[in-house]
């Protein structure tokens, strides 16, 4: 039997919270807090290092997602995993800050920035630190280039929803076949974003963790 090590000694930190390379080991994924491609335009708090962190029940659960997929020759890539909820802290400041407004045209173009937090975009607490929540597409193994998911990550919009029908027939497919092959596997998706799933029996779901991402 595989045994798979902890991300940390610290006592605060969860024994079966892992990187995703233990369990995946060339699973893709482009951590877009740790950048400044995100909608905030800067590194958020809380990500020091370019790794993805979860649970290991989430990692086993995307192993079996990532098995399958292969045999259509795509993968998983992943854009965040375990969120600290000082990052969390962090999105709400900013979303109460009219001021910053450098990544509306990209992020929120039809959303009044003011109205982020009351619509649900941003949240004071989020699934993902919890541990077991991903935001992932499916790339295509040729090249990797992903699938045309008619919106990119973490667009604020309604186009972004799985049912949204504004997207082409081709984009709801890949909408519906990311879903399915998550859904197989224990995950329950987000209605109001096509790439954010929670694994369903979630082994912390009343807990959030704020250890950083390193």
């Amino acid at each position: 039997m595989i045994e798979y090590s902890s991300t940390s000694h610290d006592k605060d930190v969860p024994d079966n919270f892992i990187y995703l390379t233990e369990v995946i080991p060339k699973v893709r994924f482009d951590l877009r807090y740790y950048s400044d491609d995100n909608f905030i335009g800067q590194p958020i708090p809380g990500y020091h290092s370019n790794v993805m962190i979860v649970t290991l029940q989430a990692a086993l659960a995307l192993k079996k997602v990532q098995l399958e997929l292969a045999y259509s020759n795509f993968s998983l890539k992943l854009f965040d995993a375990y969120r600290p909820q000082s990052a969390v802290d962090y999105f709400i400041r900013w979303a109460n800050d009219p001021e910053d407004e450098r990544m509306k045209e990209q992020y929120y173009p039809n959303v009044d920035k003011g109205e982020l937090i009351p619509r649900g975009f941003i949240a004071e607490q989020s699934s993902h630190s919890r541990g077991s929540t991903v935001d992932l597409t499916i790339i295509s193994n040729d090249n990797g280039s992903e699938l045309d998911m008619g919106t990119p990550f973490d667009l604020f919009d309604q186009k972004s929803w799985p049912s949204d029908t504004t997207v082409s027939v081709q984009q709801r497919a890949n909408r519906q076949l990311l879903r399915s092959v998550m859904s197989k596997h224990g995950f329950i998706g987000l209605e109001e974003e096509w790439w954010h799933f929670t694994l369903r029996d979630e082994p912390y779901p009343d807990r959030y963790f704020d250890f950083p991402v390193k």
